[in-house]
């Protein structure tokens, strides 16, 4: 699958570990060398900020989605290639799904895991069939991983449903295994107690 524009969640902090940082400017340098534009939550600080900047100063295209209530604190990113300004929550997810053709996750708080798993949920109802991934920075994920891996052992989530979710702990491993992923037909994995 081709991807032109890349829909990265992660932190509006940049963490505790200078890893976060570092894996979060390689991704962006990644995107750009090979003409992935970033869709993301359109802030200026923390990994969100540090992904942009690198998309940015590599030469690559950033398009920011903000509601207007973080736009008003200051935290918009005002040198992106395109910033919109919505006027909800709902809003600003809706238009990064629209605008995107896959979906990474690095690390991050709440935010980050719920925009990961709506966009998770979506592709194993069949809204959508676009690829989904996890940097695994520095471990950060490998906690969740393992919980989600018991959850298909203990038949609360479908193998092919966690199939769907891509993770590698390298930014240009994960983009090729995005832009390699193919969605598996819906009818084969959607059923009853499968959510």
């Amino acid at each position: 699958m081709a991807i032109r524009s890349l829909c990265v969640y992660c932190g509006s902090r940049s963490g505790a570990r200078p890893e976060y940082l570092e894996q979060a400017k390689r991704l962006g340098r990644e995107m750009a060398a090979r003409g992935i534009a970033l869709v993301y939550g359109g802030a200026s600080v923390g990994l969100m900020g540090a992904v942009a900047d690198s998309v940015l100063d590599a030469g690559g295209r950033a398009i920011g989605i903000i509601p207007q209530s973080l736009a008003r604190k200051e935290i918009a990113h005002h040198g992106l290639t395109e910033l919109n300004v919505v006027d909800s929550m709902h809003s600003r997810k809706s238009l990064m799904a629209e605008k995107a053709d896959a979906f990474v996750a690095l690390p991050g708080g709440i935010g980050t895991f719920e925009e990961m798993f709506e966009m998770w949920t979506w592709a194993q109802l069949g809204f959508h069939a676009k690829p989904i991934g996890l940097l695994d920075t520095a471990g950060y994920y490998t906690g969740l991983i393992a919980f989600l891996d018991r959850a298909t052992r203990e038949d609360f989530m479908a193998p092919a449903t966690r199939a769907l979710l891509q993770v590698a702990d390298e930014p240009s491993v994960l983009l090729d295994r995005l832009a390699a992923f193919t969605a598996p037909s819906a009818e084969r994995w959607v059923g009853a107690g499968q959510t």
